[in-house]
Order: structure tokens, then sequence, then C-alpha cells
């Protein structure tokens, strides 16, 4: 079902949040609502969206879904207050302002509840006209006219006094002017103060940093709030707003209290504090607005945070599936382990299993001459091109163990540490055991191992995105949003890189643009049943595989022995005729285009140009025509782990060492240095220049050089730096 497209306001909200015109925006909402894919629309609806990339057409996506669900909400509380009788102007005008979720949401909870409160009963009891007396005469005998309106519900002039200050209260409470002001106070004043909980300072040893902690809210960075909520949550801080940071201590009114004073016309200078208005205000501030405010900024922060640390993520996520490929290579996959032994699996050039082995060169064990042997004839028996050896228990002591192997084998091969984030999840998956029913879930881990190394894209895949371990505070953000992120950057990394539709596996072919996990399946028992595909064509034979997911896939599958060259291109089927074109000015074949930039040069372009595709999408043919079928990923290079730096306690001050991007953060990025515990490269120290952001400046996945400026063994904690003056 189609999507109601954004109203011109909302168009031109997105046009300027994202800094491209309202007629991209209108343009992108056209096709996206029509079932084209983001990543269809990226590469082959450049025309359109006037060479809108992948990135900035997520984005809109994103912004896109947000905005229609927060405008679906939006209507629903406006209804829902309109027929209640509550809906008043400024209200209405307030929620028609609010820009996120959060804010719409704090905005309607006063208005909400169905539950009867105090000052709800007290007004059903009738209390409301003394409410006001006192109010307007605060200096009335309150006891003596209590007694007219004492009944059932409040027996005593305690009780009738104190339900006459609730009303008050309640209207403060949903008095919206009056809270944007102490809210705007609160932002631009208050400090967030954070403390450890007493008796649990061993406990809390990672959170030490925020054991006597004070930061004002406007200027808390994500990260900062994240770490700290993640200690309230675990019972080892506490957290709460101080609204007069900079106060002198010996004033016992808020100048929030003044605010509320000022808003309702007195001032409460000279007041005594007896005074029934200056009594309210107090218990109005502390009791109830102080509380409700302070839920409302902190979800706002929160609610940002989150989204920052989605985004850092899903950026991770990007560069770890775009890490470069080892290709075609025999690898021998080695998960590593002390009592239980090493698993060791071996797998083709094409990733198919071809045996595996249980060894125990370590202890407690210590079969290493024994375990060496059965390494080495593997090594020669499958001409093995390179080990992965995974980044768990027993890892740099397998390390040294597989270099005794290669030395005494003859053989000329590498190395690598690889990590086994979520190899577990893999093993013991519905998918591991239908793609490899015969081995032990163990076996099953290495070979995972040794094909993540041939290619990390196709075999990280299979992994639900949460489980590969590059994200921080996971699951203390919205798990959906979280998950639609990590899907995106997944299925923009596939399509990135184009999928091999005669050995894809169904959860790779999952992600191509327009299938789904049941086309995908689809497409698997067509090949099992017929054979492999000699033509793009013939994916419309596939059951359920219709013309718009033809259309949306096509260009991103590619068959290697086509009879078609152009079916181990980019190029869409759609646009096929415009290569004949090309090869028809020229002259020549249509294979001969491929790989042949100068005689590409030749081609008129303008002279193809027709009223479906303009010159933007004929460059882009001619790119693809250049280098066909190019893998946008790095070239595969090895990380070389210092010898004999095994663990946390092998360290010293100032060694210098190579080690992997593990995790880029906000406050700076994580390195694998092969001891077991990654270490930080605070954001001061990514290089020699002023650094904001360190996604620019290291990815994850990417080889460094670093030098140890801390090691602190109580907290597990490494300080690295970049720098050159370090290193």
């Amino acid at each position: 079902m189609n999507k109601p497209a954004l109203n011109k306001e909302l168009n031109k909200q997105l046009a300027n949040e994202l800094t491209i015109s309202e007629q991209q925006v209108n343009t992108f909402i056209s096709l996206y609502d029509e079932g084209n894919t983001v990543p269809f629309i990226a590469r082959y609806r450049k025309e359109m969206t006037k060479g809108l990339d992948d990135t900035q057409l997520r984005a809109l996506e994103t912004r896109l879904s947000y905005l229609r669900e927060l405008e679906t909400r939006r209507s629903a509380i406006l209804k829902a207050l309109t027929e209640s009788g509550k809906l008043c102007a400024q209200l209405a005008q307030q929620l028609n302002q609010s820009v996120s979720k959060t804010e719409l949401e704090q905005l309607y909870l006063p208005f909400k509840s169905k539950r009867i409160n105090k000052a709800q009963l007290a007004i059903q009891a009738g209390l409301e006209p003394f409410a006001d007396k006192l109010w307007f005469q605060p200096e009335s005998d309150k006891i003596r006219l209590s007694k007219a309106y004492i009944c059932h519900a409040f027996s005593s002039s305690d009780e009738v006094v104190a339900g006459a200050m609730q009303i008050i209260i309640e209207r403060l409470a949903v008095d919206i002017p009056l809270l944007s002001k102490l809210k705007n106070q609160l932002i631009n004043n208050a400090n967030i103060k954070v403390s450890v909980v007493k008796g649990k300072e061993q406990e809390a040893l990672k959170f030490k940093d925020y054991f006597d902690y004070s930061e004002p809210v406007k200027r808390i960075l994500p990260h900062r709030l994240l770490a700290i909520l993640r200690g309230k949550s675990e019972g080892f801080l506490r957290v709460k707003f101080e609204a007069d940071p900079h106060q002198d201590k010996s004033i016992k009114t808020s100048y929030c209290e003044v605010i509320i004073a000022s808003h309702l016309g007195f001032s409460l200078k000279g007041v005594s504090t007896s005074n029934w208005r200056a009594e309210v205000i107090k218990k109005a501030w502390k009791s109830k607005l102080l509380t409700m405010l302070e839920t409302q900024i902190s979800s706002a922060l929160k609610e940002k945070a989150y989204d920052e640390a989605i985004q850092l993520f899903a950026t991770n996520l990007k560069d770890l599936l775009m890490s470069a490929p080892a290709g075609r290579k025999v690898v021998l996959g080695f998960d590593p382990g002390f009592r239980s032994g090493c698993k060791i699996a071996v797998i083709d050039a094409t990733g198919k299993y071809l045996c595996s082995a249980t060894i125990y060169p370590h202890a407690p064990q210590k079969q290493w001459d024994s375990a060496k042997q059965q390494v080495i004839s593997l090594l020669k028996q499958h001409r093995v091109d390179l080990v992965a050896i995974g980044n768990g228990t027993a890892s740099r002591e397998s390390e040294q163990f597989i270099s005794e192997c290669i030395e005494n084998s003859g053989f000329d091969l590498k190395q690598l540490i690889v990590s086994e984030a979520g190899a577990s999840v893999y093993s013991a998956s519905e998918l591991a055991s239908h793609e490899l029913p015969e081995l032990d879930v163990s076996i099953r881990g290495a070979v995972s191992i040794a094909r993540r190394l041939q290619d990390p894209l196709a075999e990280l895949v299979k992994i639900d995105a949460k489980a590969i371990g590059v994200g921080l505070y996971q699951h203390d953000v919205n798990q959906t949003q979280l998950s639609q992120r990590l899907q995106a950057v997944v299925e923009d990394c596939v399509n990135a890189v184009g999928v091999d539709l005669n050995s894809a596996s169904a959860p790779l072919l999952s992600f191509v643009a327009g299938l789904n996990s049941r086309i995908a399946e689809n497409i698997i028992a067509h090949r099992d049943q017929n054979g492999l595909f000699h033509s793009r064509n013939e994916l419309k034979k596939v059951a359920r595989l219709g013309n718009k997911a033809f259309e949306q896939s096509a260009g991103f599958l590619r068959i290697t022995e086509a009879a078609n060259p152009l079916d181990n291109t980019a190029v869409h089927p759609e646009s096929y005729y415009l290569v004949n074109k090309m090869a028809k000015q020229l002259n020549v074949a249509v294979a001969s285009l491929l790989n042949q930039t100068n005689l590409l040069e030749e081609v008129d372009n303008k002279a193809l140009v027709d009223t479906q595709f303009g010159l933007l999408t004929i460059d882009g043919i001619k790119q693809e025509l250049r280098k066909p079928n190019r893998d946008p990923r790095p070239e595969f290079k090895t990380v070389s782990y210092a010898k004999g730096i095994n663990k946390i306690t092998d360290l010293e001050v100032g060694l210098t060492l190579q080690g992997v991007i593990s995790n880029v953060t906000n406050f700076g990025a994580f390195v694998d240095i092969g001891v077991h515990q990654d270490g930080l490269v605070h954001i001061s120290h990514l290089a020699d220049k002023f650094v904001s952001d360190p996604t620019q400046i290291v990815k994850a996945g990417q080889i460094v050089s670093v030098k140890v400026l801390e090691v602190d063994l109580q907290r597990k904690r490494i300080a690295l730096s970049m720098r050159s003056e370090s290193l």
C-alpha cells in the first residue's frame, strides 16, 4: 500500500535538514512510495534524483519515516485531546511545533492520564472555590475557611487545605507557557550531578570517572550520558538534576520558584515563607514540576544520545562489512582454546568445507608436537594459502603455534588474527545446521572464521548485526530503530559490492535490493533444481520473483560465465540498449567495450541521450564498463602483532605496536593489539591535529601503529596514542 506523500511544509523541512532541494525530496518520495529501494534509486535513478548518493538517500529515508510516524502520532494526540475537551490554543500550538516524538509524548503526558489523582478528587469534592479564594487571598485564615468544605473525602481542615494546594499544583503542571520557561531555564543552567552508591565503590570501578561528577546539562556529551545511565541502571551511580548549581547555598528559594511567581504576576521578594502562595509554589516545584521537567529533558537527551549511538554502530558495521576480502584462497580456520582444544577447519577457494580436526597444543594437554604434525599435514595436503585464527581465548598462544607450523612446513603463507565476534551465534543457528549439517557446533565456528577471511561481507551477513560487537550501549537503545538502521547498512554494503548469483548463500541474496528471505530461498531452490543461471533473464522463472523484484535486484546480481558479458557487470538490463548503441557507434562487439578506457572515450555521450536516460546514467555506465564488476572494498592487508606481547601484563609504557581498529566511538577508537583487551586511543591522541569526529580519521578494521601511554591493570584499561610525536 502506498504511503501518503508528506505535505509541502514537511518536504521543505526535509530539504533544509539534509541540504538538498525540495525537488529532490519530492522525487525521492515518489520513487520510494512506488516500491523502489534505496540502493536501486541511488544507482539507477541518478537522473531523477539529480545525483543523490546512497548515504544521502538513507538519511532521507530514515528522516522521512520518522516524520511520517511523528505526524501520525501528532494527529492521534490532537484528536484525543479535542474529544476530551482538554485541547487549548497554547497546547495545540506546542504540539504542532514539536519536532520529536519524545517532546510530543511529554507534552501529552499530563493530559492523558485516566487515573484519578488528588487534584481531581479535590475538584470532585467541590474544593475548587476554596483553592481560588486562598490563591487570591493568601493571607486568609485557611483553617477557618476550610471548615465549610470538610466532607467524606476530605475529613479534616488539614486535608481540605492540602486538597486545595493539589488543585493549584495541577494547574501549574499543565500551564504550557510556564513549563516552557522552566524547561528553558533548566536546559541552560542546570547541572547533572552524579555520585557513586555508598558501599559499591569496588564493584563500580569501571564507572570511577563518575563517582563525584557534575556537568552542565547543555554541555554533556552523548557518550558520557550513556555511560552515566548505564552506571545508574546497574545500580552503581545516583543521578540527579541540580536546578541552581551556581546559587548561594544559603538561599533556600530556587530561581525556578521565582520564575513561577513572576509568570503568575507577583514577586516572592519579601514574602513570608508561610505565605500560602509561596508554600504552593515551593511544593509544586519540588514535588512535581522539577521531576516532570527532569524526565522531559532526560528523555530528550537520551533520545539524542541513542540516535548517535545507533549512528556510530552503523558506521562501524559498514566499515567492518566493507573490510578487505582475501578472495579466492584456500584457508585453514583455527578456533583457539585451552582445555577443550583448538578446532581446525579447511575450506577451499569457494568457501566449501573440506576437512576438520581438533588438536590440543596448549595446557593442560600440551600435545604441541603431535598437534603441529597434524597442522603441517593439512597445510601440505590442501595447499593452504592463509590461516585465520580467531581472536578469542588462547589466540596469541595459537599464533605462536601456527608460526612454528608454517616455518616447519616450508610453505610461504600468512596467518591472521580474525575477529570471532558472533561466530558462536552462527555456529548454533538454524542456518549453520542447514549449511554444515554434518559438523559439530565447534567446528562450524572454525569454518566461519575461515570464511570471514575470504569474504567478510558474505559471512557476516549470516549473523544478526547486533551480535558482531562493533557498538557501544547497543542494548540500551531502541532495538527496533537499531535493527532497522543496521539492516539498511547491510543492504547498502551487499548491493555496493554485488552478489554472484550462482554461488551466493540465501542470507546474502536476501539483502539484495528487491529480494527477501523467501525469494532468496526460491532462488537457491531454482539453482539446485535447474543448475546454474546463465542469464539474468532466467531470474524471471524463479517463484515469487515478479517484475518489480527483477527490476530492483537484477543490476546487483552477477553471472560470471554469462553469455551476455553485461550480465556480469553493474549495468542494469533496462539500459543494455545504451551499451549496444555505444558498440554500434564504434562498430565493435559489446564485449570489446569492457576494460577499454581509451575506446570508451570515443563514445559520443550526447548522441545516446533519450527521454529515459541522460548524461548521468550514460557516464555511470561507461565507468562500469571501464572497470566492470569492480570491488569497492580496499586492498587486502595483514596485521603483525608484536611477538612476546600476548597479555596485558606484557605491556610497558612507551611500547610501539601494530593493531587493528576494533571499534570507533565519539570519544576515540578501540584498538586490538593482541593482548585480549582492546586499548583506547582517546580522541585527543588520534592525530596531530584537532579531531571532532573520530570516524573521519579511523575506521573499523583499519591497521594502525600505536604507542602505549598507560596501563591500568586493576581496571583493565590501556591508553594508546597515534600522534606522530608518540610513534
